[in-house]
């Protein structure tokens, strides 16, 4: 179980972002963003190593509001052959120095997620330590033998990264975040599994959206 410390962070995880999101080719806005942290879960690490958090930011800078979901792995040492994925560096109140990753390059991440979407493992909550969080759901059609996500090539686009298995299953992240109608998330066609989620918006309302597909072939 992952234990939430509420403590200082230098710099904060939305500065970091606001420096690093530039930078990703599914960013969307025009210069820097201006983020405000919108929702969110956790993961557990089963070593108990290695922090795992789905944070939901959403740049408030330009005239359309835009939500990202980023990935974020938490480690008290550099991560070998990772300096690509760095997001940067912060010094914890109670842990000290943290490296912090973009977690779709992380392989600890790349394991729990395809549990998550499998039911093996429970989101948890983004800011208690011991609470799952409900809001979180997710499914799986798969009855045979689960993808192997832990060396999979992670692949930016326009809209999301994708996790692609060498069994050629794609566990595809959705980046930039699309509300759905109250009848909540439809998964494409075809997926094996999915995640989903919901986040704030600027104007006070509750969102729910993909954040996850898993599927056999790109989607």
């Amino acid at each position: 179980m992952a234990v939430i410390h509420h403590t200082s962070l230098h710099p904060t995880k939305l500065e970091l972002l606001a420096s690093w999101l530039p930078s990703r080719p599914w960013y969307a806005g025009a210069g820097e963003p201006r983020l405000a942290k919108a929702g969110g879960f956790r993961l557990d690490d089963p070593e108990g190593a290695v922090g795992i958090e789905f944070m939901v930011v959403t740049d408030v800078s330009g005239p359309h509001p835009t939500s990202y979901l980023v990935p974020l792995t938490y480690r008290g040492a550099p991560l070998d052959g990772a300096e690509h994925a760095l997001v940067g560096t912060m010094e914890h109140g109670v842990l000290g120095r943290r490296w912090a990753y973009d977690g779709c390059h992380d392989p600890v991440l790349a394991a729990q997620l395809p549990a998550l979407v499998e039911g093996r493992v429970r989101a948890q909550d983004q800011n208690t330590s011991d609470l799952p969080d409900r809001e979180v759901t997710r499914s799986s059609t798969g009855d045979g033998p689960a993808p192997a996500f832990s060396g999979a090539a992670a692949v930016d686009d326009r809209t999301g990264t994708e996790l692609r298995a060498p069994d050629g299953a794609v566990l595809r992240l959705h980046r930039v975040l699309v509300p759905v109608p109250e009848a909540g998330p439809v998964p494409p066609p075809g997926a094996a599994g999915h995640v989903a989620g919901g986040w704030d918006l600027p104007d006070g309302t509750r969102a729910r959206g993909l954040f996850a597909v898993l599927s056999t072939g790109p989607c």
